[in-house]
């Protein structure tokens, strides 16, 4: 198994070049018209939320509806500032720097930057 995941990140390296550490883990960084910013790995910006404390995620019914937490995989690994939090359906949510990344339901595309400044309270995740 540990030689599968050397091919893999191997793989990643060539793929991904300097960021490969952070494609395998679905994570990568993007330019937007808001400057740098964490995308998961189709592209699409991460958010932070403000009402997050302690690492821990405040969203989650209909706030985890518009703003999807990114999930990480069961055998996923904290590595640097990319951490891990338990959401409460068990789930394990993505990380940085303490603070729990989302997805934003209304960003259409790799790029778009819709949720930054929403309530005031949600924020690109930048790298």
């Amino acid at each position: 198994m540990k030689k599968l995941s050397i091919i893999a990140a191997a793989a990643a390296v060539l793929a991904f070049g300097p960021n490969a550490a952070f494609a395998v883990m679905g994570i990568m960084e993007a330019d937007t018209s808001a400057g740098k910013a964490l995308t998961d790995a189709k592209g699409m910006t991460l958010y932070t939320f403000d009402k997050d404390e302690g690492g821990k995620s405040a969203c989650y019914d209909k706030c985890a509806v518009n703003w999807p937490p990114l999930i990480a995989p069961a055998d996923a690994k904290a590595e640097g500032k990319y951490g891990l939090t338990q959401r409460t359906d068990g789930s394990m949510q993505w990380t940085y720097d303490g603070k729990p990344l989302y997805l934003w339901i209304k960003d259409a595309k790799p790029g778009d930057v819709t949720g930054d400044g929403v309530n005031n309270v949600w924020h690109i995740a930048k790298p």
